[in-house]
């Protein structure tokens, strides 16, 4: 693992147009924030999936950055991937104005000249009925013509029964996605391994699921578009002959990757989540569908992070049991293997979860209007800042399980760490 370097504060790369939201608060002292991330042995940044959502991940990231806290371990999933490899692919001191390019690029329509910003802003915040209306038009539009520097449409369409190639058996074409990623990402920067990097796909063939790491792999273009090709609007793509589609078809965390890697080591993970497991009961079609994608896609980081958390409790127990076992019996192959499963390492995890808005439809994951991005941003920017401003929250634990979570949101107020099993919390009412 690369030796840790600590960030130098950047100021803030988002629009006054986005809202004031994050800069009601104070920004984390970066010496402080960076001496606490030294104390660990791995700062891992998880982002899951989540389409239009992603730009929540960008503004989270800004205030690590600003709080001198610069992962060494970043692992993505679908949009966490693209996130992943800009910020994994610039110098520190140009990430945040390379994730800003990026977003600001794809969330302009592919082909139609972009409405000038005062009158968007204006429609963006004219009431709850006219917002929603709004960017419904404007993820129609996505589905429509496309954004640039992401994805069009295929033309002719494809047909339901037509054999053809896998490459193409989508309804959207994604090669400008691979020179937007070639534009503002160093590849050579990514495989130096400066920073670890793991993004998920799955295998088209096997349905396997697969990390695409670059301690083991040289990583391309391709493996990032590869974690974000959600079928059908994007098709498989080819790597080493083999075939992959969006690993959020079967994972949308990348954290038990982190977790459970070996050796295992002290890790402060921050883990950002795109969709919440608690909401509202529908009570239409629409936000059927909406609900649908939260549950099925965020269901998993719970599951993922209670396991974690009851696993890493027996790891503990087990090296307690064998610190009292006498010396002369230490060699005796059982105790060899609980050697082996035990862990006294301490994890921290840090969740940050984007909060739906009462506004946003089922279309939420591919609205990629540039209001709602900056809002999106603005939200990452909050969440982290007060995160960081909590005392003791960057500590190692202290409990029974050495393992802890924290979420700004539980019960709707800044809390405590949360010790019970569960992760994905939102505000009630």
């Amino acid at each position: 693992m690369a030796q840790r370097r600590t960030a130098r504060p950047q100021s803030s790369a988002v629009d006054d147009e986005a809202g004031t939201r994050a800069g009601t608060v104070p920004r984390p002292r970066a010496s402080q924030c960076g001496e606490a991330g030294r104390h660990w042995e791995t700062v891992a940044l998880t982002l899951q999936g989540g389409g239009a959502l992603g730009a929540y991940q960008a503004g989270v990231y800004q205030g690590l950055s600003e709080a001198g806290i610069e992962p060494d371990w970043i692992a993505g999933i679908s949009i966490g991937a693209l996130n992943t490899a800009l910020i994994a692919g610039n110098a520190p001191e140009h990430r945040v104005a390379r994730l800003r390019e990026f977003w600001e690029t794809i969330c302009q329509p592919a082909f139609s000249v972009p409405l000038p910003g005062f009158i968007e802003h204006a429609l963006f915040n004219s009431g709850e009925s006219v917002r929603k209306a709004f960017t419904a038009m404007q993820a129609a539009g996505a589905l429509v013509e496309g954004q640039k520097g992401f994805f069009v449409p295929r033309f002719p369409p494809p047909m339901p029964h037509a054999s053809g190639h896998p490459e193409k058996a989508s309804y959207y074409d994604t090669k400008p996605l691979k020179a937007t990623l070639e534009r503002l990402c160093d590849f050579d920067r990514i495989n130096s391994r400066e920073t670890r990097v793991s993004v998920g796909a799955v295998n088209v063939g096997t349905g396997n699921f697969v990390y695409f790491d670059n301690t083991t792999t040289k990583l391309r273009p391709e493996h990032f578009i590869a974690s974000g090709a959600l079928p059908p609007g994007f098709a498989a793509v080819e790597i080493d002959g083999e075939y992959y589609w969006d690993g959020g078809l079967m994972s949308n965390t990348p954290l038990y990757e982190v977790v459970q890697t070996t050796p295992r080591r002290d890790t402060l993970a921050f883990q950002v989540d795109l969709w919440s497991a608690r909401g509202p009961v529908p009570d239409n079609i629409t936000d059927v569908q909406g609900r649908m994608k939260d549950i099925q896609y965020s269901s998993r980081t719970r599951m993922v992070t209670d396991m974690l958390q009851r696993s890493q409790r027996f790891r503990h127990a087990l090296r307690e049991v064998l610190d009292r076992v006498a010396p002369e019996h230490r060699d005796d192959p059982w105790c060899r293997l609980a050697d082996d499963l035990s862990c006294s390492k301490k994890y921290n995890v840090i969740h940050l979860i984007y909060r739906q808005k009462e506004y946003e439809g089922h279309y939420k994951d591919f609205q990629f209007g540039v209001s709602t991005m900056r809002e999106h941003w603005q939200g990452g920017l909050h969440d982290i800042r007060l995160s960081l401003g909590q005392p003791g929250w960057l500590d190692k634990p202290d409990n029974d399980a050495g393992f802890v979570t924290h979420d700004i949101h539980r019960d709707g107020r800044v809390h405590e760490a949360t010790h019970e099993q569960g992760g994905d919390i939102e505000p009630k009412g």
